[in-house]
């Protein structure tokens, strides 16, 4: 963060007493889910502090895999007007214009047939339509102007391990200051769907440096513990952002996670099934890729059940909201079903949402069971920005970098 900020952006943490983290899960199409959540979120905080208010001008860090990086990019992003290039409520209206061309169902004779051969040879989408539009909306903007930190997490397939962009590590490492766009095209390269994407990057001394990206939900689908560790990793580097923190210090930390739907509980795999799958039936199953959905509910969830464990024990609960919906079933579990019918439903998900109880990952079975005398997920998200509200209240008292409205 710079030393001196303007009215609309976030005070460093250290003139606080939390810091504040958004995690965007990945989930494809299913992004629908989350962005009804953020449009609730942000109409409490313009309810509190005026209708200019932005989720960016709240959070310390927003965190977001595969489509999840997407709209991390989007509230993120500064406009012309050094603004987040999105407003929340605009997010669920970009999936819904611009899905049916990311994903174009097939159509013909026999669509399922075309689908099959298709992703024997080659990825289900050619991309080109979500990359021209990706660079379309974030321009020029590179990693280190986004106007809050963010962290999107990547897959080198090339160096067979992780690549977290980070706007606090372009400070220590200057070549993973990429375009927004390359970034946010790299971790929605998810594996079967979508291409993989290869960039370059130079730093001040002309060294180039390669990516050859895939989807970063093969390392993190739910990023929300890549976002902690960033910020420790801050702490622990001295960053003067950030007050000084015990490594298992979580009570400090106020985390807004969101899923973006899981089969689970209506989930047709099983072993007797899985047994005699070869090759094909592990990609392709039913119209759903058994090894994708594997590993991205798998990374999801234990990033989940290693947050909850800890805050619990931490007697800090409240600090920590999941907000995800595990009973999807049919074409609403597909991360690329993009008809009308399936996106109006997605919408209906999202909302609907709001009116469920607060629930937690039980850890012993994994499933999301309601918590009693917490509320409903709007309860809950009206107090998350109440507290945000006054986060970000204290902060512009107690900082000496604070300007004054003209």
């Amino acid at each position: 963060m710079a030393e001196e900020t303007t009215t609309n952006q976030i005070q460093p943490p250290t003139y606080g007493n939390l810091i504040t983290i958004l995690s965007i899960d990945g989930g494809g199409i299913r992004g629908i889910i989350p962005a009804a959540i953020l449009g609730f979120l942000e109409s409490q905080l313009q309810e509190l502090d005026g209708e200019n208010a932005r989720i960016a001008d709240y959070f310390d860090v927003i965190a977001g895999t595969s489509t999840g990086g997407l709209v991390t990019a989007m509230i993120a992003a500064p406009n012309e007007n050094n603004r987040p290039l999105f407003a929340a409520k605009e997010i669920k209206d970009f999936y819904l214009d611009h899905g049916p061309k990311i994903f174009p169902q097939p159509c013909g004779p026999f669509p399922s047939a075309q689908i099959i051969v298709k992703e024997i040879f080659g990825p289900k989408y050619n991309g080109k339509y979500l990359h021209s539009l990706v660079k379309e909306k974030l321009g020029n903007v590179r990693l280190h102007q986004t106007l809050t930190n963010v962290v999107i997490p990547t897959f080198d397939i090339k160096q067979l391990q992780p690549t977290i962009f980070s706007t606090s590590g372009v400070k220590s490492d200057p070549s993973l200051d990429a375009l927004l766009s390359d970034i946010c095209i790299g971790t929605s390269a998810a594996p079967t769907y979508l291409p993989a994407h290869y960039f370059e990057t130079k730093d001040s001394q002309e060294n180039v440096r390669e990516f050859n990206l895939i989807d970063g939900g093969v390392a993190a689908n739910n990023p929300a513990l890549v976002a902690i560790s960033t910020v420790t990793k801050e702490v622990f580097d001295g960053n003067p952002d950030y007050f000084p923190i015990k490594p298992v210090d979580y009570g400090r930390f106020l985390v807004l996670s969101l899923g973006t739907g899981s089969p689970k509980k209506e989930n047709t795999y099983n072993a007797a099934l899985a047994s005699k799958w070869g090759i094909l039936d592990w990609l392709l199953y039913g119209g759903s890729t058994p090894i994708i959905d594997v590993f991205t509910q798998a990374s999801a969830d234990m990033v989940d059940i290693h947050i909850a464990v800890v805050f619990q024990a931490l007697h800090s609960e409240r600090n920590y909201l999941r907000i995800q919906d595990d009973t999807l079933t049919g074409n609403v579990s597909s991360v690329d079903n993009s008809t009308k019918t399936n996106l109006k439903n997605l919408v209906a998900i999202g909302e609907g949402l709001l009116n469920k109880p607060v629930s937690r990952v039980n850890l012993e079975t994994g499933i999301f069971e309601s918590v009693e005398n917490e509320g409903t997920n709007e309860q809950a998200l009206i107090r998350f920005a109440e507290q945000l509200s006054e986060e970000r209240r204290l902060r512009e008292l107690r900082s000496p970098h604070t300007k004054s409205p003209k």
